[in-house]
């Protein structure tokens, strides 16, 4: 047999081994009315002695439930699964989430300035900070300053007050830009945001629970746009990582716009004023060599993202690894809360039990 013909050979067992593998590979899951759970983790991969030994590590720390996902099920979950706790800061990617479609036609145009859609505040904006546009907002670079409702104090000490600056040349985590945003979405498109939650997001990947009740609006005199927090489960909240995870397509609906997905949880600034390597539009996303980690203590791949709440409330996909991590603390209870630092070391003992 001469060389060509091993060669060809060879080429046709590698296609022969393709074709069977591509005939063989399984649709894409998704949960029914409930989430399909592992019995044997081992199956999806899985170290269960690693899961188990998450778990003891989380009842050392002040977790309140932990769903893991991959292939489209419940890998292992325990804790208050069950239990609405609040979101705090996610309540802002679930927002993002929710511009997709009216970004996409046309109802909302993110390249419009404030002067544009008529967005202001008590006491009025500047004429050059009227000039931040939607995207400015979305990425947190509105150069606006103004006190903001929901604010944590960390917030209040870190806020730039009397830098001027071009809109969209600078980044900080800005309440006053995720609570207009909230504005903006009500006043373009004539819809209250839970009950838009509800419908456009909830309903359509069969969120157990969540309702737009879960949901309220703080107000107060530091600004006229108010903030937005809801409560939900972690099993709900895990729904909407899949989503996210599959590009914004729920079985054969597509929920989100594919290119909002990836637009939204793509990096677009530098987070080192918050101890993080990178932010999108909403949305906190993984950037190998900034100067911080996406979480400490783990190496998270470029390509992940994560929604995050004050007090230790982490929504987690890793793509790479087709994985999910839903964590959530009861914050209802005073000064109970996980550090980024616990979080990491959870997220590092998971990702270990990956096979």
């Amino acid at each position: 047999m001469n060389k060509f013909s091993i060669r060809t050979n060879s080429l046709l067992a590698v296609v022969f081994i393709f074709v069977l593998l591509s005939s063989c590979a399984r649709p894409e899951r998704f949960p029914g009315e409930t989430w399909d759970i592992a019995e044997n983790p081992e199956k999806l991969g899985f170290c269960s002695g690693k899961l188990a030994e998450a778990k003891a590590y989380s009842q050392t720390i002040n977790t309140a439930a932990v769903v893991i996902v991959s292939d489209g099920m419940i890998v292992d979950e325990w804790g208050k699964v069950d239990t609405k706790y609040m979101t705090h800061s996610i309540r802002k990617s679930f927002l993002s989430a929710m511009f997709g479609s009216y970004v996409q036609d046309l109802t909302i145009n993110i390249d419009h300035t404030m002067e544009d859609i008529g967005i202001d505040d008590d006491p009025p904006l500047t004429g050059l900070e009227r000039t931040a546009t939607v995207r400015d907002l979305l990425k947190a670079r509105s150069g606006i300053y103004h006190d903001a409702l929901y604010e944590s104090q960390r917030m209040k000490d870190l806020k730039p007050t009397g830098l001027v600056v071009k809109p969209g040349t600078f980044w900080y985590y800005n309440n006053w830009d995720f609570n207009a945003l909230g504005t903006i979405f009500m006043q373009l498109t004539g819809k209250y945001l839970f009950e838009a939650l509800e419908a456009e997001i909830a309903k359509p990947i069969g969120m157990e629970q969540f309702a737009a009740d879960d949901g309220w609006y703080v107000t107060g005199d530091e600004s006229v746009h108010a903030a937005y927090p809801f409560a939900i489960n972690a099993r709900d909240l895990a729904r909407f990582g899949l989503l996210m995870l599959r590009h914004g397509r729920w079985k054969d609906k597509q929920v989100i716009p594919e290119q909002w997905v990836f637009e939204s949880t793509r990096y677009h600034s530098d987070a080192t004023l918050y101890d993080c390597d990178g932010y999108g539009y909403m949305w906190w996303v993984a950037r190998d060599y900034n100067r911080f980690p996406h979480l400490p203590y783990v190496n998270i791949p470029d390509g992940s993202y994560s929604a995050r709440g004050a007090g230790g409330h982490y929504l987690l996909i890793i793509p790479g690894y087709d994985l999910i991590i839903v964590h959530r603390v009861d914050t209802y209870q005073r000064d109970n809360r996980v550090t980024a630092e616990e979080f990491g070391k959870l997220t590092g003992i998971i990702i270990e039990a990956r096979k």
